[in-house]
């Protein structure tokens, strides 16, 4: 069964459209065609929260409402979905919303054009904690930018939020909501167009891998994060795209007693709890990783099968000895991570192919793991150095290392001889020395915009360094590594 229509939940009313492009955008849909525009244009990348609204989806646990960027997140996955914007916030009494009033008592907002992303993000963190510390405030804002008021006076409003009110019809409505979502599910394949462009939503995984045997020219977006940018800052064209943020059976995480296995489709908020709670060492990484928005939308899948030579995830995941699980149609195969990036945007995947789950191993005894991010911002930034190293030590000797790098090469890779000037060493300063000495055998790093190549360079070499002295309980000083 093929349905040629998307249907979702606006607000308080049911929205059907049949003419969508796969390059046609949530904002300008919101802004264009439905007039609501308190959702607004910023960066139009997915940067500056300007844009931020909620949309809600059926998970298997329950409705969950998330915050997304507008600007990069494609019309067409709202099928099925509840999207709410700034000019359906209210109180109970039909009046300011907790956080609104939260935001005016505390004068939080001075030209106002940042105001409503910062609420709508405020909003989804009101819904699940209305009384946050300022650690989980910071989080939920790090992808939202204000240039004039400053964040202390919207911190000080979000500290006092729940103050002003815990219930509002959105929450109170929730079953409501449930019901008129769960009748517009009809197990279809969806299949939109406006001109050239069409999108496909599959009805299921099997379909998905059905349509991308027929159709392996067509590009797979999952949380559009990236593939979102080609549309509105380099304007290409989009004939065909599979659409998949949907298909709840690659959300799965699944753990067991010696691994975690990741469904390509778990988002990194998602993946935040089950992930640092197998491996400890990543959670302050794991933060440095863009913003709420960006962080409900992006898939470990994605971030991976793009083949990024920045992506935040293969550094860390090839240290941990990853695996990927590729799929064409009923057919699997297991591939090495680091073995899946072959060349500047060359993937090894087969005609027809597609990234159904990672394998993660957990940490072997005796083993010591980091994980660090060098970028320009905090938060909310690209990498310009990505590393992930794990060192296994035996009675004071390294018998086995693994260190991966991000930024550093056409692809993420690991330190070849680095690693070897490691393995039967041991476990000493002057050993991990030895390493950063033989790391320029391994990388011949570019200059671009984010870094220059001899930053890269010492950047690399200290971080193995770092690894060392944190691995003595020392924190690193610039004495230290200069």
């Amino acid at each position: 069964m093929t349905r040629t229509e998307i249907r979702f939940l606006l607000n308080d009313r049911k929205v059907t459209l049949s003419e969508v492009a796969a390059s046609d955008m949530v904002l300008d849909h919101l802004r264009l065609e439905q007039r609501l525009r308190g959702t607004k244009e910023g960066c139009a990348e997915g940067d500056c929260g300007a844009c931020t609204v909620l949309v809600g989806r059926l998970a298997p646990a329950g409705l969950v409402y998330e915050p997304v960027n507008a600007c990069i997140r494609p019309l067409a996955t709202l099928d099925g979905c509840h999207v709410v914007t700034i000019e359906h916030l209210r109180g109970s009494d039909g009046g300011l919303h907790p956080v609104q009033r939260a935001m005016v008592a505390y004068h939080a907002s001075q030209c106002g054009f940042c105001t409503p992303g910062f609420v709508m993000a405020l909003y989804a963190l009101w819904m699940q904690t209305p009384h946050p510390s300022e650690a989980q405030i910071e989080r939920a804002l790090q992808g939202n930018l204000c240039r004039c008021t400053g964040y202390a006076p919207i911190i000080r409003a979000a500290l006092a939020m729940g103050d002003h009110g815990s219930t509002d019809p959105l929450v109170e409505e929730r079953a409501q909501v449930t019901a008129t979502l769960e009748a517009l599910r009809d197990g279809a394949r969806v299949e939109v167009a406006r001109g050239d462009s069409r999108a496909i939503l599959p009805a299921s995984l099997a379909d998905l891998a059905e349509l991308r045997a027929a159709h392996p020219q067509a590009r797979i977006i999952a949380g559009a994060t990236d593939v979102g940018l080609w549309v509105t800052k380099f304007l290409r064209e989009m004939p065909l795209a599979i659409m998949i943020p949907h298909l709840d059976e690659l959300r799965a995480i699944t753990e067991t007693e010696d691994a975690l296995e990741i469904g390509a489709l778990v988002n990194y908020e998602q993946a935040h709890g089950p992930l640092t709670q197998a491996f400890p060492h990543m959670a302050r990484y794991w933060d440095r990783i863009a913003g709420w928005q960006v962080r409900a939308m992006g898939t470990l899948g994605g971030n991976i099968a793009n083949g990024s030579p920045i992506g935040d995830t293969p550094p860390p995941f090839i240290a941990l000895g990853a695996t990927l699980v590729l799929r064409r149609e009923n057919e699997r195969r297991v591939l090495p991570l680091e073995g899946f990036f072959m060349d500047y945007g060359k993937q090894d995947l087969r005609e027809g192919e597609f990234v159904e789950s990672i394998h993660l191993p957990k940490p072997a005894p005796n083993t010591r793991h980091a994980a660090y991010k060098l970028s320009k911002r905090r938060d909310e930034d690209i990498s310009a150095v990505a590393a992930g190293f794990a060192v296994t030590v035996q009675d004071g000797t390294i018998t086995a290392a693994r260190l991966a790098f991000g930024g550093m090469a056409a692809t993420p890779k690991r330190a070849a001889r680095a690693e070897a000037a490691l393995t039967g060493q041991p476990f000493t300063e002057a050993s991990f020395r030895n390493a950063m000495a033989a790391l320029p055998e391994d990388f011949t790093p570019l200059s671009d915009m984010r870094a220059s190549a001899d930053y890269r360079m010492r950047a690399a070499q200290n971080l193995l360094l770092r690894f060392w002295l944190e691995a003595q309980g020392q924190p690193a000083t610039l004495e230290d590594v200069a």
